[in-house]
């Protein structure tokens, strides 16, 4: 008898997989998408020409004994500290308030793979920023005491670079999580400038007249335990404290944000 072979079992079987996008795709995409909107290009601008401002001023007007390296980094890096942290909360808010989140999370449904690849930016730009206003620092450093004809001083550590590099991740993470948490951009820079210039005045005149809340601030005020990044040697109970400051003003709000980030209706 003939064997009759049907053409099912002659097809092999063969399973179809769409391959997912790779991460480092999606921080590629993320990296870009930070600074080739308008407002993220013009915050980028704003911080250049603010520190080339800052720079100016103290050539122009700051003393020669403090005519020195901490004051040339210190001068470009406020309105880095300041501005800077704006493009981490925009890059976020921006899926929301302009809608686009529609578009990425079709094209990435996993959000978590997406609010992941903004946290590495996050901490890319902290990082290239810091680098940058080193550099410049240094160069104003230079540029400035032979103008103003005074010894070139270096008065700067490798572990105080390395803390204020810490420091200035520290703060565009603060924007990224405002932006996780609030979703909305004109919410989430109020929320910012409160969290950096409110509460920090608010902590500090406690303390001042509180004598139980100026033991305590250390390890419950933020910018407190950031600040001595800057200009104190850590001890291990600073780090303790900035650990715990962290947990209560950085981690915890932003857990909150990315569970509730996974049900937030784009519309």
């Amino acid at each position: 008898m003939a064997t009759i072979t049907t053409t099912s079992s002659l097809t092999p079987s063969v399973t179809s997989r769409t391959p997912s996008i790779p991460m480092s795709r999606i921080v590629a995409v993320e990296l870009r998408k930070m600074f080739d909107t308008r407002s993220g290009f013009w915050l980028l601008m704003s911080i250049g020409i603010t520190s080339l401002l800052a720079i100016t001023a103290v050539i122009a007007f700051a003393p020669d004994e403090v005519q020195n390296y901490e004051t040339y980094a210190t001068a470009i890096g406020a309105p880095v500290a300041i501005i800077l942290p704006m493009i981490a909360t925009l890059s976020v808010t921006s899926e929301w308030s302009q809608r686009s989140g529609l578009t990425t999370f079709t094209l990435v449904p996993r959000r978590g793979r997406v609010m992941a690849a903004k946290a590495v930016c996050t901490v890319l730009v902290g990082v290239a920023a810091m680098l940058v206003t080193i550099v410049v620092g240094a160069a104003g450093n230079v540029i400035g005491t032979t103008i103003s004809g005074v010894a070139t001083t270096w008065d700067v550590t490798t572990s105080g670079l390395l803390n204020g590099v810490l420091a200035g991740v520290i703060n565009m993470t603060i924007g990224f999580m405002l932006g996780v948490l609030i979703r909305s951009s004109a919410g989430a820079i109020v929320a910012y400038f409160v969290y950096t210039l409110v509460l920090p005045g608010v902590f500090g005149a406690l303390a001042a007249f509180q004598t139980w809340f100026g033991d305590l601030q250390p390890w419950v005020d933020l910018n407190f335990a950031v600040t001595r990044l800057y200009d104190e040697t850590m001890t291990g109970q600073m780090w303790a404290q900035l650990g715990l400051a962290s947990a209560i003003w950085l981690v915890l709000p932003l857990t909150v944000g990315l569970l509730l980030l996974r049900r937030s209706e784009v519309k």
